[in-house]
Order: structure tokens, then sequence, then C-alpha cells
């Protein structure tokens, strides 16, 4: 059997000055779709591309470049794309004449990523941040497709779509509606990013100006922030010596090289995010923890605005990334997570000792500094999954992963099975102070 699914037809009350953002989030949606046919449309010279990870690798700088959307809009704009161009092969297979997919239409895809559902309005992301919009409901929609399924608490919110009516002049939201019953619920396949019914298992990530890019809570290193530095100061470097010249040779020049080093920034940050995605998967993880991004360069020394693009884009990558491995990416407040002992939880200030190095003072425990910030970020996003769960025997089990096993709220260490650790692991927590 398949889930129920209603699409529901519910009219927007767009707030006053706003449809304008609307407007223009639908233009740049659709400059990503075609961007994307063009790209992929390659009849009858070449195969055309049906590939979504290979379309979003090659567009997806481009188009977040070209528009000022949110990372999950560019992504949905060059899926739609890539979902047309394989309905129009498939057509090409059984004879029938088609063409390049053209977007045209008023319409804008939007999930629980790029919008927040609820029961009387919808938070909408937009060009200029998001627009919250309230649903137009009828005096008694009880006998109606919105009292039905829209209101209806046994229906939940699937990715749903934006459309305008020109001669209304009115915003409608296309809310697809999904019921699971019972029987569905246990012969339903779990994935990795179900709620209650499976396990949790997190990956903290620490990102760093310098060092390693990126530090996780299952001990990789990932990628040389000191490396892009030094290649982005050469790059200045060289800038500044051609802007002084003046002439056209010396700006086409630039240009050129502003390209070679966007092109190799972004190298670097794919292969990162490619390395994370790789020490989840092989740790099972179903989440993966970064500090939230918002004003981290008046938080962190020495970030400027190459960091913080640079950290952006990573998660972006990570993000869109998992969506297909079906793991969830979130952020969690960066407070006191460089400054907590992983081990015994005691936190105080004088436990980052050295920039690279921590030492705690309570329980003498001392390990690599980012990777210490990587296990309390992920033990962040742990105990919000935990305080989550709504199932009355507790949830179902949640634990970071670490190097060399995972460790639960309460404290409950397991070594991994293939763990080459030898005696007892200093991923192992001391007594009472982890689940504080």
């Amino acid at each position: 059997m398949e889930d129920v699914i209603r699409t529901v037809k519910v009219k927007l009350d767009v707030p006053e000055g706003r449809c304008d953002d609307l407007h223009q989030t639908k233009e740049q949606f659709l400059h990503c779709a075609n961007t994307t046919a063009a790209w992929a449309w390659r009849h009858p010279d070449e195969h055309c591309v049906t590939s979504k990870q290979q379309a979003e690798t090659a567009l997806y700088d481009r188009l977040r470049n070209e528009t000022e959307l949110t990372a999950n809009l560019v992504q949905k704009g060059i899926r739609r794309a890539i979902e047309a161009t394989k309905s129009g092969v498939a057509r090409l297979k059984k004879g029938e004449t088609t063409s390049q997919p053209q977007f045209d239409a008023w319409s804008v895809v939007y999930d629980k990523r790029s919008a927040t559902f609820h029961r009387d309005h919808v938070s909408l992301s937009t060009v200029n941040g998001r627009v919250e919009c309230e649903y137009v409901i009828p005096d008694d929609p009880e006998e109606t497709p919105i009292g039905e399924y829209l209101l209806n608490e046994d229906y939940e919110f699937r990715m749903s779509t934006l459309q305008y009516d020109r001669s209304s002049e009115a915003f409608y939201l296309h809310a697809r509606m999904r019921r699971t019953t019972d029987e569905q619920d246990e012969n339903k396949q779990p994935t990795a990013a179900s709620s209650d019914a499976e396990h949790r298992t997190v990956l903290g990530v620490d990102l760093n100006v310098d060092g390693s890019l990126a530090v996780t809570s299952t001990g990789a290193f990932i990628g040389n922030a000191d490396e892009m530095n030094h290649r982005r100061r050469e790059f200045e470097k060289t800038r500044g010596s051609m802007q002084q010249t003046g002439t056209r040779s010396a700006h086409l020049s630039i240009q050129s090289m502003d390209d070679r080093e966007h092109r190799w920034i972004q190298d670097e940050l794919h292969r990162a995010s490619n390395q994370i995605l790789d020490e989840a998967r092989n740790h099972g993880c179903t989440h993966i923890a970064f500090e939230d991004l918002t004003d981290i360069r008046d938080r962190m020394a020495g970030a400027k605005r190459f960091h913080a693009w640079a950290f952006r884009r990573l998660y972006e990558y990570v993000e869109y990334k998992a969506e297909m491995l079906e793991i969830e990416v979130e952020q969690v407040s960066p407070a006191y997570t460089s400054q907590r002992c992983s081990r015994c939880g005691f936190t105080h200030e004088r436990n980052r000792g050295s920039k690279h190095q921590f030492a705690c003072q309570k329980c003498d425990y001392e390990l690599n500094a980012d990777y210490n910030a990587s296990k309390n970020i992920a033990r962040k996003l742990l105990k919000r999954l935990h305080s989550g769960q709504t199932s009355s025997d507790g949830g179902a089990p949640c634990q970071c992963a670490l190097k060399s096993g995972t460790l639960n709220l309460k404290g409950g260490f397991t070594a991994s099975v293939d763990s080459t650790t030898e005696g007892e692991s200093t991923d192992k927590p001391t007594t009472s102070v982890v689940g504080h």
C-alpha cells in the first residue's frame, strides 16, 4: 500500500509590500531551472544529463552567485529541470518528438528546509528574507479539503508549490499532505532520518580558520585551512600588484585570476564536504551538527569575511549532498563548545589553555581542542533531538558518533566493533557529569 497523499489549494494573505519579494523569488527560481535545462539538454548530439548530483556539482556555485536564493531553492530549481529532462529522455526513447524543457509558468517549489508549514500560516524563504503568510480559511472549513486535510493533524506537510493567479492577483499554496495508516507504518522501511522509530546518531563538525578546516566528532581532521589562507594571501598580493598598473591587460588578468582562485577554493570545499559525508555514512549517522554560523566573524578570533563565506558554502555543500543520503544537517548554539570538557562536562575558560590543545582543569583530560569542540557540538544536537522525542518509553536511541564508538546522553559508551583503541578509550566519559 502507498501513503495517502492529498493536495490542498489554499489562498495566502501576503503582507503588504512583500508581494514583489515573491515575484522576484519566482523569477530567480525559474532562472535556475531554465539554466539547468539548457545545460542538461544535449539531444541529438550527446546524451542528456539526468543525474541530479552531476547537475548540482556543475551548476550550484554558479547559480548561487547569480541569484539571491537560499541554497535549498537553488537546489530545487536544478532538480526540477533534471526531472523534466528525464521525462523528455523517456519520450525520446519511445520515439516521440520533444525538445528542451522550458519553464515560464509561475511556480516555486518549497520543502521543509525552505518553508515552515503551520496549520494557520506558512513562512516562505524569499530573495529578501522570510515572509509569513496567513491562510485564507473559509468560515466553515469542516467539509472542505482545507478542513479535511490541511487542518487535520493526522496529515503532515510535504513538498509544496507556490503559484500565482494573474486574474485574481492572488498567491496560492498547493500544499501536499500525507497521511500514513498504522498498517503502512508497520510495513514502512526505515530511512536514516526517520524519527522515533529509528536511532539517531549525530556527527559533530567543528570549523576552523587555521589548522584543519573541519574536525569531526569521529576524529577526522579534514581540509587545510592554513593552505587555503596562504593561497588566498598570495592571490591578494598578486592582485594588488596588477591593480597598480591599471592597464586593460592587467584587468583581464585579474578577472582570470579571480576565476582560478574561486574554482580552487570551491574544489577544496567540495572535497571537504565529501569527506564529512563519508564520515557520516561510515559511522551510520542520521544527523550532522554544525555550530550556528550567524555572526561567526564576531565570535571566532581571526575570522574574516572570506572565512564566513567559506564556512557557509561548506555547510551548504554538506546540506544539499546529505539530502540525497537522507541525512539531516542542523546548526546548534556555539556557546561553550570550546570550553566544555567532552569527557566530564566541566566548563571553564581555562580549559582552553592553548590554541589547539584542550586540558580539563577538573579531570585532567587532554586532547585536541577542535576534536573536543566537535564532540560538544554533536552533544548539543543530541540533547535537542532527545528532548523532541514523543514516545512514552523515552524514544529511540540517541547517540554521538565518536572515534572509538558511540556515546549517549546518560554517559553510556559503546565501543565500535572495529575499534583498534588499546585499553580503555579516552572517548569514554567519567562518571555522572556527562548527561548534565
